[in-house]
């Protein structure tokens, strides 16, 4: 549409043709009407054809072969607890004892799985929220947040003066944005540094076991037992608590983030940063093998981070691979001497 140009011109502030309007209301009027349709062919609006949703076959699946082995075992036990009434009374007592027993640590197994799922479903969604309020510096989401980041940590003993900081400066700030930097600044930092610390501990770990291990079957079962632990360790510091099916979900979401990113990049030139060009021409295959090892869990531990983490990366720095690379070829207790610099970010 041609916008019409007019001429400046002068009114005087009791002109009867002078109309005030609110601001909102003029930016309202202002803002431009988003299209609701494209045209084609000869000017036929038409809609954005809406997305099919697809039957869920698999879940319908195992869902239904999971009622099935439940029912499967159900008959089962039934049938053991008949045959031992028929054989004996007391034998039926002490089957009827295991089997209600057993019910119920099941009952409680589940339970447990269902609130660690909520427990890591919660944390995601504070994440979603913290990035929400850092995009639309909202103050009333903002401190909904500090709320329930001080319901969230209030088990952790480590962070009990972060938590009196930040309740004690949480209503003398106004932007919402700068409410995230804070709970950010006062929660996160120790425990962002007791993380990087699990994370360079279990790479070094890793490299070295993978190393010195005669068998690939033992360095398979070591990384695997190694990098489940290290999930599991990192869920419950930041707050998780994940169960079972919590971390196998989440280790599920890390090796798929993993996957699209591409890896770590392992090359010659990131060898070459981290224990010096000489050195990396004269490895054996077995030391390189456990460096490879030790950077693939770090780097497992960093995506980890980033899903456990109830705060985005916004005041405090982002761990990256080049600051723990280091200590893989440094000994443990060592000091300044083989100190790595940030190379590339997770």
């Amino acid at each position: 549409m041609t916008e019409i140009l007019r001429k400046p011109a002068v009114f005087s502030a009791d002109d009867p043709r002078l109309v005030a309007v609110e601001a909102d209301e003029a930016q309202r009027h202002t803002e431009p009407v988003a299209p609701v349709a494209e045209e084609i062919g000869d000017g036929v609006p038409t809609l954005p054809a809406a997305r099919r949703r697809r039957i869920p076959w698999a879940s319908i699946f195992w869902s239904a072969l999971s009622g099935l082995v439940v029912l499967g075992l159900g008959l089962a036990v039934s049938k053991l607890v008949e045959d031992l009434f028929a054989r004996a009374p007391w034998l039926g007592m002490i089957g009827l004892v295991l089997a209600v027993v057993a019910g119920l640590a099941l009952l409680v197994l589940i339970l447990r799985e269902v609130i660690g799922l909520a427990r890591l479903a919660t944390v995601e969604a504070l994440r979603r929220r913290a990035a929400d309020i850092i995009a639309s510096d909202d103050r009333d989401s903002g401190r909904a947040l500090i709320g329930d980041m001080l319901s969230l940590t209030r088990r952790m003993p480590t962070l009990a003066r972060g938590r009196a900081r930040l309740a004690e400066h949480r209503n003398d700030i106004i932007d919402g944005r700068d409410l995230v930097r804070l709970a950010e600044r006062e929660l996160m930092a120790p425990l962002d540094a007791e993380a990087r610390r699990l994370v360079a501990a279990a790479s070094k770990r890793v490299s070295v076991v993978t190393a010195i291990s005669p068998r690939a079957a033992v360095d398979m079962v070591f990384v695997l037992v190694n990098g489940l632990r290290l999930v599991r360790q990192l869920a419950v510091l930041y707050g998780a608590r994940p169960g079972t099916l919590g971390v196998l979900k989440l280790l599920r979401q890390v090796l798929s983030h993993l996957a699209v990113t591409g890896g770590i990049g392992l090359s010659d030139s990131l060898v070459q940063q981290v224990i010096g060009h000489g050195l990396a021409t004269r490895l054996s295959a077995r030391l390189g093998e456990g460096m490879v090892n030790g950077l693939l869990t770090a780097r497992l531990g960093l995506l980890t981070i980033e899903q456990v983490r109830p705060l985005p990366f916004q005041e405090l720095p982002r761990p990256a691979l080049g600051d723990l690379a280091g200590t893989l070829m440094r000994p443990s207790g060592g000091g300044a001497e083989g100190q790595v610099t940030r190379h590339s970010p997770l």
